[in-house]
């Protein structure tokens, strides 16, 4: 009789575990409590494989760095995990509970690349983070609930196809993030140049995740994953307005203070939008 057979002791599968799913958070180290019920209270589908990426846990743990560095680790470890998608939830993004759900129906279909969820900016009066062009602010031709085609979105809440993660990651250039060999998949865009036709001094600045956007349909990476429909199209990235997230500042203020009016369902699909917006307990208050 074998040792474990004899004593009941525990056998460990050395082959290689298929995660499907990857969940990345880049954090400073500081997360509110509704952001650590929202995320560990979300309904898990069925015969469903993920792991998870927790930026203040050993050897994952570029805890403090820059949002992109903290990125571009994430996506070496689900690069090396040979995960199927990533999802980036950033430590000030509270979730609806069903998020998961409703992503998981995403992968399941595996026709759309990449998807986002909405969430407002920090501020009052708060701007909902969908961008249609660059320098025209944010795109307002929707109501929640619908899903809304853009060219920019945020990375709070933010699905991905890993075949672009590593189209991008085979033609981006290595860097030492912290003590962690990376490669800049993300990046936060700052140029200086002269313009000899205004005779002076330009630049150009802005965030991981605006830069991100613009270097995918730029540097046509949906084409050399093989997501060719995408590459054509003017507005290739998908915000589902009922993945509707909060975003929580430390003190506890949740954005936006209240829904604005242009966003509210029309009537007549009014009892379905209540029906995703009373999962949000936050706007009950």
């Amino acid at each position: 009789m074998k040792y474990h057979e004899f004593t009941g002791g525990i056998i460990k599968n050395t082959g290689k575990w298929r995660l499907r799913f990857v969940i990345g958070t880049p954090t400073t180290g500081l997360v509110r409590m509704e952001w650590v019920q929202a995320r560990y209270s979300q309904l898990i589908p069925t015969n469903w494989s993920s792991a998870e990426i927790m930026q203040w846990m050993p050897t994952y743990c570029p805890l403090q760095y820059l949002v992109s560095d903290a990125q571009n680790i994430i996506v070496k470890k689900a690069i090396e995990q040979d995960a199927e998608w990533l999802f980036l939830l950033e430590d000030d993004n509270v979730l609806p509970p069903n998020t998961f759900w409703r992503l998981n129906e995403y992968m399941r279909k595996g026709d759309i690349p990449v998807i986002s969820g909405l969430y407002f900016t920090k501020s009052n009066p708060a701007e909902p983070m969908i961008y249609r062009g660059y320098g025209n602010s944010y795109y307002d031709k929707w109501k929640l609930g619908d899903k809304v085609w853009a060219n920019g979105i945020p990375t709070g809440s933010f699905l991905c196809h890993m075949s672009i993660m590593r189209a991008i990651w085979n033609e981006s250039p290595e860097y030492k993030a912290g003590d962690v060999w990376t490669r800049k998949v993300f990046d936060e865009p700052h140029e200086t140049w002269f313009n000899p036709e205004r005779g002076r001094m330009e630049s150009k600045t802005g965030t991981s995740d605006l830069g991100w956007c613009e270097r995918v349909q730029k540097e046509h990476f949906f084409a050399k994953a093989g997501w060719e429909k995408y590459d054509k199209m003017k507005y290739p990235y998908l915000v589902d307005t009922s993945i509707f997230v909060q975003h929580i500042n430390q003190s506890g203020t949740i954005y936006p203070l209240v829904i604005p009016k242009e966003f509210e369902p029309t009537p007549g699909a009014k009892k379905k939008q209540e029906r995703n917006i009373d999962q949000n307990p936050a706007w009950k208050l």
